[in-house]
């Protein structure tokens, strides 16, 4: 079966091992999405979403992306994306309280979702060429730029959950790339003095109002609390083997809100329960393990550390959203990777996964 599926992924230039994950996730979320009474508007524009999403990942997985290790192609890159980034925050339209969509009619693209991967691209190729003194001070000083030049047109859209998202990937790559204990202290002390400063100077009111209801979230649960109060309480709900598929009562009879996007865990979880859950969880760290093992294994340090980067990327969007549609995060809007609604996080998604399989298979000879 194993060397079928070897043999099969060749001959497409795929990595089956991490399309079959995948394709498993983002069926699920179809599945929880579904009322399976009359037409379903979600359930069938996601089915097109992840239509196109995979033959995005089949495309990704044909082309050779070492060109991707150029200098200038890569800050080219950088460089449009902040300006699709800056262009949005002066002209876009606001859409539930954030300037976050180009809008295109019936549809809407988020500018980013595609930006989390730029900002990985530019951290590996900045790592990779010095991953020997990476110990020195500068280069996370430098690195943090990077990064901070994408988050703040994020952060000022309002998008609070896309921008915690980019200092994760930042945090995380730092990490991984080699970074002293003294200056690991260094970077969680400048973290905390600018959640102060954030707190005290940036923080809208709502924002600030979530965070409160995180602290004390049955203090308000009419309010700014009411929908982790949901939350927890469909996740409770699902027990050991879950109420069935399409028998959430949470989700289905509206008690928790946008459960097709911010809290589809939830909704999940109340159907599927805990063995359900677990299943999930599995799914989503067969799918990490595959590409970190991938990573190892890469020619370059530039492929090593972009595929760890989508390993931090994902697993920070999964962290933080079932922790808050646990009850021990706040609310932030964070996706579900594959599962939850959206276009423009799941085209992401699944083209990440076409640049790993094709990096798979063109990072072939001894290391660099």
């Amino acid at each position: 079966m194993t060397e079928s599926m070897t043999r099969l992924g060749d001959r497409l230039h795929v990595d089956w091992y991490l399309f079959a994950p995948a394709i498993l996730l983002s069926l699920a979320g179809l599945v929880t999405m579904n009322f399976f009474t009359g037409e379903n508007y979600f359930f069938f524009r996601q089915g097109i979403w992840l239509l196109i999403s995979v033959i995005v990942f089949f495309m990704a997985a044909i082309v050779d992306w070492r060109f991707l290790r150029r200098t200038k192609v890569l800050v080219f890159i950088f460089a449009v994306t902040f300006l699709a980034l800056l262009i949005l925050l002066l002209t876009g339209e606001m859409t539930r309280g954030a300037q976050s969509w180009f809008q295109f009619g019936t549809f809407a693209f988020q500018p980013s979702d595609p930006a989390k991967l730029v900002i990985i691209l530019m951290l590996s190729k900045y790592f990779s060429r010095r991953h020997i003194e990476i110990k020195h001070i500068r280069h996370i000083l430098v690195s943090g730029m990077y990064a901070f030049i994408i988050f703040i047109p994020v952060f000022l859209q309002p998008d609070f959950g896309g921008s915690m998202v980019i200092l994760g990937i930042w945090l995380g790559m730092v990490l991984v790339s080699g970074i002293s204990k003294k200056h690991l202290s260094f970077v969680i002390i400048l973290g905390i003095l600018t959640s102060v400063i954030l707190w005290t100077s940036v923080f809208a009111p709502y924002q600030k109002a979530r965070i409160v209801s995180f602290i004390h979230p049955l203090a308000d649960v009419r309010g700014v609390g009411y929908n982790a109060y949901q939350s927890t309480i469909a996740v409770g709900s699902g027990e050991v083997f879950g109420k069935g598929i399409g028998q959430g009562s949470q989700s289905k009879l509206r008690f928790l809100p946008e459960y097709e996007t911010d809290f589809i865990f939830a909704a999940f979880a109340e159907e599927w329960g805990f063995v359900g859950t677990m299943i999930l969880f599995a799914l989503y760290l067969f799918l990490l393990i595959r590409i970190t093992n991938n990573a190892e294994s890469a020619a370059t340090n530039f492929e090593t550390f972009f595929g760890l980067g989508i390993v931090i990327l994902f697993f920070v969007h999964i962290a933080i959203h079932a922790g808050m549609n646990m009850g021990v995060l706040p609310v932030t809007g964070i996706t579900f990777p594959f599962m939850s609604y959206g276009g423009s996080h799941l085209v992401t998604e699944w083209f990440a996964l076409g640049v790993l399989s094709s990096m798979k298979r063109h990072s072939q000879g001894p290391r660099l």
